[in-house]
């Protein structure tokens, strides 16, 4: 296996979206973007990209500018049900074989997962906020972060953390299903 993180360019990209586009839409969009940039280095091996963002209310939160902003999104999430969609893009490039060659192909997919933030408030808050573990996540929280009081309702809890581990095994099936 070989970790090859996109473009610094593409990585910030984040570009807005679409006034018409749900964040279904929105979060596979940037994952294949991620994807795309990756398999076009010509690597020659399968490529998986994913993109996280939390929701609550129909409003996306991705990672938090500042401290500011992740107190913003937190207060948002305090006390609250959210979701959490994960896109994920797939892509294995032709392969030759003795026999011939075979094209794997492209998968993509989203993954939901719904959870619940107990209160959040005064100094479990401020101590969350003062640790930087909100920095970097997708709406200023991280489901495997120490004493925030976020729990699971359903779907995946490795969605939660950014890479629905059940949703990829079920795609690499996929392509060497199709590699056969």
């Amino acid at each position: 296996m070989l970790v090859v993180p996109p473009p610094e360019a593409i990585e910030a990209m984040a570009s807005p979206r679409a006034i018409d586009e749900s964040l279904e839409a929105y979060v596979l969009r940037l994952a294949r973007a991620k994807g795309q940039a990756v398999a076009d280095l010509g690597i020659g091996a399968t490529v998986l990209a994913c993109d996280t963002l939390s929701e609550v209310d129909g409003v996306a939160l991705g990672k938090p500018a500042d401290r500011d902003d992740a107190r913003r999104m937190l207060m948002q999430l305090s006390g609250r049900t959210h979701r959490v969609l994960t896109g994920v893009w797939m892509y294995c490039p032709l392969i030759s074989l003795q026999s011939g060659s075979a094209f794997c192909g492209t998968l993509e997919a989203v993954e939901e997962s719904l959870l619940v933030m107990g209160p959040l408030e005064g100094q479990l808050l401020e101590w969350y906020l003062d640790s930087g573990m909100w920095q970097g996540k997708a709406g200023a929280c991280g489901f495997q972060d120490e004493r925030l009081p976020l729990h699971l309702v359903s779907g995946s809890g490795s969605n939660v953390v950014g890479l629905p581990l059940e949703r990829v095994r079920a795609m690499l099936a996929e392509l060497d299903r199709r590699s056969v």
